[in-house]
This record gives C-alpha cells, structure tokens and sequence, in this order.
C-alpha cells in the first residue's frame, strides 16, 4: 500500500486515519506508477494538509527503520569525488544519490527503499566498489531539490526572481482591493499562495519600493487582535536605523504573504513551526539586489518574515566612509604594515563589515593574497578568495583559520572572532608575518581588550600582535536639503566643550591645566570649523528642520555618518595590556596617543554640519 510508510503521521495526529485511506485509495485510482503515486501522496499531505516536510520524512524514516536526510543546501558540502568517479548520466535514472564517504563507508540517500536498486538502475555497489554503502531516506520532493542544488540546476543562493513589469497602482490601491476581496471572510485563502496573482505583485511591490526608498530591513509582522476584523499583516522598514510602518494587509492573506516570500527563497512552505533562512535576488529595471530572509514563528501559530536587503555588491572607498581627515591618516598608516592585528568593533548593525571590505578593497592588489571567512559572505570583492562558513559540514572558523595557514596569505580577514581558538590562530598568524582583521560584539576599543584576555588571551602575544582596535556606530545625518545653520550661543559652545574633555580630564594635558587647554580646543574649533574672518570669527552648526521636506519625508534626518574610536596599538598601550591595567587606564594612554573617543569624533562630526548632539547622544554610551 503506497500510504503504509506515511502511517507514522497518524501517531502524531496530523492527519486523521480517515483522510489517509481516502487519499491513498484515490491516487491508486489514477496512478499506475508506483512512483508517481508517492509523489501526489506527498504533495497532498505537504501542501493540502500543511504537513511539514520533516514531520513526513520521519515518518518514512521509522517505517523504514534508516535515519532520515533533511535537505539543506546551505549547510551541506557537495561530494564533488563521489560524483566525479561516476559518469553524472549515471544518476540520470537512479533514485538513489551519494550524500558522503567516511572512510570506507560511502552514506546513501533514496526516496524509496523499496526499490532504490533495480536492474535498470547504477548500482552503488558497483558504483564504489570495495566500499560500504549506508542508506538514508528522504521526500521525493527533496529527492529532486537534492537532485538540481548537486547538479547546479536550481543553487538556493543564486534564485533571481524578476520583477519585469511593476503594477503601476499605489500599495493602497492593491492592498485597497485586496481588501475588498476578502471582506467578510476571515478564514485563510484557499488560494495556492504561488498562484495569487495579486499577492505577487504587493510582494514584488514591497521589495521593489523598499529598495528604491533605501530601506535596510524588510518585515512582515502579522498581528493578531482578538478576531481576524481587528487584525492585520503589518509591513514596516527600517531605514537609516529606524524603524516606520509602510503599509498593512488583510490577516486573512498572512500564509499566503509569507508563503510567497518563501517560495522566492526556496524554502519550505508547508515548516511553520522552526525558524528557516534562506537568500534570494530581485532583478527589476536592469539592477539586481540581493535579499536575505529568515522567517520565525511567532504567538498566535503564525509566522514572522525579515528580509535584509543586500543592495551593495561593491565596497565603498575608504576616503567615503565618513573618517574624519586625523582617524583617517592613522588608521592608514596602520593597514599598510605587513602583519600585525586589527580588530573592527561595534554592535549588530553598525557597520563593521563594510569598513573592513573597504578597508581590503584598498589592499586588494595583484601583489596580495587575501583570504576571508565569513558568516555569511555579504560583499563580494573581485580579487579576494572568500570563504563561507559552513558549520554543519564541519567548516567553522577554526577550521577554515588553520587551513588559510597553508595558502600561503599576506592578509587574512576573519568575519568575527568569538572563541578562544580562532583568536589564538589569529594573533599566530599575525606574529608570523601575515595582517589579520576581525570583527567584535564590544562597546569600546579600550574594553575590546577586557572581553579578549577574559576569553584566556595570552597578554603578552596579544600586546605583540595589535595595531589597532576602531570602534564604531552609525548616528544619522541630517538631511542636506533641509538642515537649518545657526551660531550657537556662548552656553552652548561651553557645553561642547565639557561633553569632548570629559574623558580627557585624566590625561597630561588637561590635568595640569584644564583652562588653558579648554582655550586651545576652541581655538581649534575655530580654525577648523569657523565662519567668517579675524575676530568676527565664529563657529556655524546645523539643527534638523522640525518640518522636514520631501527627500527625507519629513523627518530632517537622511542617511548615517560613522563615527569612530580609533585606538592605535602604541608601547604605552601595549605595555599596559601585559601589566592587565583596566579599560580607563588603557583609554588614557590611547588619547595621549591620538585617540579620539566615539562622543568625541560625533562632536567634530557635528561641528562638520553632518550630525546633531541628540544623534551623537543616542548612539554613543557615555
């Protein structure tokens, strides 16, 4: 009976006993071929019933008594020998694949055990003599996904939907006669979500406006209110690290929306109960963006989707992201040294690899080897061999750091050191005459410190190592249109001034007299940043207009300007590292040496005209 190896489902009560015998005796009806009957049988229980594809693939399993293979190609290696050493028409016919080899063991994954071998079909025996075959068992439907990710038909990576032709309404209009659609129903559409005309184009409406608006972030939130008239799928962006609602949509229609999403990523439809990732691009107007989306569930049975979009395929010059002209020439005076180590820090989200890829594509040159691991690989570089982790296939940064040690490098950039392991291979490599870049979760430079000799960080080999540690956020930039110039009064510029020295107090300078060099700082101020000449001299500032105007919708903020804490690794710092001095003390040496501090590089970057106090106070801890 071809229902038989699916009866597990009915001990998990997701499919009564009922529905099984009627499906079963109906596609035995219509279906001759074994096979084919299987595959309607499954696409039934996967998408008429929901039944996630694991929860069928277990079911298998356990009738067959062989582990279950659950594909996924982001996490997988391809067996690349064990299809070279047979020829690839081979497996044309077969319903059995290799998967891996373990010694003498070569593991093998079918979609049906009851005639994975027949006499028409490449046996694996013959196919690798002398070696034992162990057998798994899959979903016809992930036998076939298995079938074009190994023989690069369909790479999840690199699925391109293209948005030929936009629906020249407003999202109010669609989502206005979507609405009208589906008033009075509060049920789901039983609309196949692949198939909804209508659903397609607000998703394709969604993802092209969000990127034409230089939106980030992309989420789809539905929100339950007690009955489906009170609820919605609300649509929100964020841009320049802020998050505004664009539009809502029916809650009837919220499977259908995530459905579509995920059908563009090639992920499972039918999985509502685990997280999934995948990646997918947009092609539309002669430009294409990339978009990574991961969905979760969430309280209520339903599904959450956030989508990232990948718009910069290329790094951004060093001269462009936003250094000012004295963190600039120190930190270049640092990444030109033939090894060594520099670490980027910062939260999620502020910029840490597009400083280090702007950073690698000013080194990146015929005469250099650069090596990258990341997690997962979001700039391309021409130039640059790059690396993506793969920690299921047993591809983690360790691993990949050690192997980069016999590829003979000049310059290595790790995506993020968060063990013991990979930073000690880091600071060896960097002794041994390659450059080293990395990335931290940390607030500072000078704690940058603290976390890596808590993490058992040798100090001595560590203070050998550094070059530098910069810290960075992003603040938005007020909106050039738009900004409004004032000279601040005398209060103000006094107020300044406290907020820049108050980490300086401690240094040389400032201690022995902390007028004089008040006096001196704004006496810079003023060449630096003044208006005017001689003694009509003074310092002009911009404010955000509290109306906005259309470029930056009303808001007077358009874009984010980095600021920046750049720590260089000199004797007096690295000296007070191996005595395991605290942060403070640390900071202290690096501001006598250069050092400017996040809230300091933000005042400068406010007396520039390019920020505000309220944004440099928002982003910087102290």
């Amino acid at each position: 009976m071809i229902g038989q190896p699916y009866m597990g489902l009915l001990d998990k009560q997701l499919l009564p006993a009922r529905d099984m015998v009627e499906l079963t005796a109906g596609i035995r009806d219509r279906c001759l071929d074994h096979q084919t009957a299987r595959e309607e049988l499954e696409g039934q229980l996967r998408v008429s019933f929901e039944i996630p594809l694991t929860d069928i693939g277990a079911a298998i399993s356990e009738y067959y008594g062989v582990p279950y293979f659950h594909l996924q190609p982001t996490e997988m290696i391809k067996p690349v020998d064990l299809l070279n050493s047979v020829k690839r028409g081979a497996f044309k016919d077969s319903s059995w694949l290799p998967l891996s080899e373990q010694g003498n063991v070569v593991y093998c994954v079918t979609h049906d055990m009851d005639n994975r071998i027949t006499k028409d079909q490449l046996n694996p025996q013959m196919a690798y003599p002398g070696k034992k075959i162990a057998w798994s068992v899959t979903t016809i439907h992930e036998f076939h996904e298995y079938v074009k990710w190994l023989f690069g038909e369909s790479e999840q990576s690199e699925r391109i939907s293209e948005v030929t032709e936009l629906d020249g309404r407003s999202i109010d209009d669609l989502v206005g006669a979507l609405d009208v659609e589906s008033e009075g129903d509060d049920e789901d559409s039983p609309t196949d979500p692949s198939e909804d005309n209508e659903i397609v184009k607000i998703v394709n409406k969604i993802l092209i406006e969000a990127y034409q608006m230089g939106a980030s972030d992309i989420h789809v939130e539905p929100t339950f209110r007690g009955n489906p008239a009170n609820s919605f799928i609300r649509i929100r962006f964020r841009k320049d690290g802020s998050m505004r609602e664009y539009t809502c949509i029916p809650y009837k229609y919220r499977s259908n929306m995530i459905a579509r999403i995920k059908i563009m990523a090639a992920l499972d439809i039918a999985e509502k109960r685990r997280p999934q990732d995948g990646k997918f691009k947009v092609k539309h107007g002669g430009k294409t963006f990339e978009l990574r989306l991961a969905t979760h569930p969430s309280v209520g049975g339903v599904e959450d989707a956030v989508m990232r979009i990948l718009a910069s395929s290329k790094p951004l010059p060093l001269d462009k992201m936003g250094f000012t002209t004295h963190n600039l020439n120190m930190l270049m005076k640092e990444i030109v040294k033939p090894y060594g180590l520099i670490f980027v820090c910062g939260p999620t989200g502020s910029g840490k690899t597009t400083t280090l890829h702007s950073i690698l594509g000013y080194l990146n040159t015929v005469d250099t080897k650069i090596l990258t691991a990341e997690d997962p690989v979001e700039i391309s570089q021409e130039g640059l061999r790059q690396v993506q982790i793969n920690k299921k296939a047993g591809l983690d940064f360790p691993a990949v750091m050690k192997s980069f040690l016999r590829c003979d490098p000049d310059i290595i950039m790790v995506g993020e050191m968060r063990d013991q392991e990979t930073i000690k291979i880091g600071i060896e490599a960097s002794l041994t005459g390659h450059l080293v870049f990395s990335t931290l979760h940390t607030n500072s430079a000078p704690e940058s410190i603290t976390r890596l000799i808590d993490m058992g960080v040798d100090p001595f080999n560590f203070a050998d190592a550094l070059l530098g540690i910069l810290a960075q956020r992003l603040g938005k930039t007020l909106c050039p249109d738009c900004k409004v110039p004032y000279y601040p009064e005398i209060e103000e510029i006094k107020t300044l001034v406290s907020e820049y020295s108050f980490e300086l107090k401690e240094t040389s300078v400032w201690k022995e007299d902390y007028n004089k060099a008040a006096k001196a700082l704004y006496s810079d101020w003023l060449t630096r940043f003044g208006d005017g000449e001689g003694s009509a001299r003074r310092i002009k500032i911009f404010k955000k207009n509290d109306d906005g105007c259309p470029k930056c919708e009303g808001t007077g903020y358009r874009g984010r300007v980095g600021l920046h804490e750049l720590m260089i690794g000199t004797d007096d710092v690295k000296a007070a590292i191996q005595r395991g001095a605290r942060p403070a003390e640390i900071a202290i040496y690096a501001m006598e040496s250069g050092m400017r501090t996040l809230k300091q590089d933000g005042i400068e970057k406010v007396l520039e005209g390019k920020t505000d106090m309220h944004q440099v106070r928002a982003v910087c801890i102290k």
